[in-house]
């Protein structure tokens, strides 16, 4: 499905520069520029095309995300002077449209690069009914890609508001390293988490980036997981854990992992009587988890959408159960982060980052 997927990426990526080069060409400065010489034009034209390339510093993916919005803002600037022409008579000149549909797609990207570099708090409060013998806290953050978004030092600055919140627990709710992040970045992410002083701990689940796809990181999985155990993280393999004598957390494999147990034989024997939290870095076992009579799940992995309009795309394809924000079906409470940080594009145009405080309240 992701070979599927980059190729029409790649396809559509090829259209855009095509057209973008057509429009480009349009420009009255481009041809007094080239003073009536054709091939001269197109070259002129070609210009702006080989700055945008620039992008492709930080990586191809943002180059292709630049070129396809801008592409999107020309055929929307396009079709609204189509409608006024239509509607009013009124011709609005060719080099307006265009400057307009730059301008258009620099406002909206910038305000993504925004939501994608400033990381917000978000909140939820839950009742429990169950004999919880005083309120907890938990701080729960997901896709971190180190070096996207976030190298250590960001990292570790988001570690000192979380800190300041004084939660009693912190969840790593999987992607933390991407195949491009820097053994640098991911040893200073460790300490970070390391300084974190919580009364029962940090843990941590993988993600389907967390161990790589291609090999090519300057540090292995088996580092990765040096680091975290040194720095006091608790790394839960399908595994629970008793948090003082109330609350269990429940930590899943990723779902790209063929040696993940299913839900029913992780919770079997759960008592009831405590509250039950799992970690589950992929939302799309909801079903399954509701069954089991769990209270609460915190997931990441869509990036709330990421890029408009992904989200939807991927909720329409069933790749997920949810997208972002809170869901109740029967008795378990839903949470799916936007993610700290994101997969490789440095802009969210359909969601922002964020770190989840979630305070469940004793009876």
């Amino acid at each position: 499905m992701w070979l599927m997927i980059m190729l029409v990426l790649l396809g559509l990526t090829l259209l855009a520069v095509y057209y973008l080069l057509t429009r480009f060409h349009r420009f009255s400065f481009v041809q007094e520029l080239a003073a009536g010489h054709r091939a001269l034009s197109w070259l002129v034209a070609f210009l702006p095309l080989a700055l945008l390339g620039l992008f492709a510093a930080k990586n191809v993916t943002t180059l292709i995300i630049v070129l396809l919005h801008l592409t999107a803002g020309f055929l929307l600037c396009g079709l609204i002077a189509s409608l006024v022409k239509r509607i009013a008579g009124v011709e609005i000149p060719y080099d307006v449209q265009g400057v307009a549909a730059i301008v258009l797609t620099a406002v909206y990207l910038s305000i993504g690069w925004y939501m994608a570099h400033h990381v917000f708090e978000t909140d939820y409060r839950f009742e429990t009914t169950k004999p919880l013998k005083q309120d907890f806290r938990i701080a729960a953050l997901a896709d971190s890609h180190l070096g996207v978004t976030l190298d250590g030092e960001a990292f570790a600055r988001e570690m000192q508001r979380i800190q300041a919140l004084e939660p009693d627990a912190v969840m790593i709710v999987g992607d933390f390293v991407d195949d491009s992040s820097k053994a640098e970045d991911m040893i200073a992410a460790c300490k970070a988490l390391g300084e974190l002083n919580t009364p029962y701990g940090i843990f941590y689940v993988y993600g389907n980036h967390d161990k790589g796809y291609y090999h090519n990181r300057d540090f292995s999985p088996a580092e990765l997981r040096e680091n975290l155990e040194n720095n006091g993280v608790v790394i839960l393999e399908d595994e629970s854990i008793l948090l003082g004598d109330s609350l269990v957390l429940i930590g899943r494999k990723d779902r790209s992992d063929p040696t993940r147990e299913n839900m029913a034989e992780l919770t079997a024997g759960l008592d009831s009587d405590k509250v039950s939290v799992v970690l589950d870095h992929q939302p799309n076992d909801y079903d399954a988890e509701a069954a089991a009579g769990v209270d609460y799940v915190l997931s990441g992995h869509t990036h709330g959408g990421h890029i408009f309009p992904a989200g939807i795309i991927g909720l329409l394809m069933g790749a997920n159960d949810a997208n972002y924000g809170l869901e109740r079906r029967g008795n378990t409470t839903f949470v799916v982060t936007s993610g700290i940080s994101g997969w490789a594009i440095p802009f969210k145009t359909g969601a922002k980052s964020e770190f989840v405080v979630m305070d469940i309240a004793a009876p």
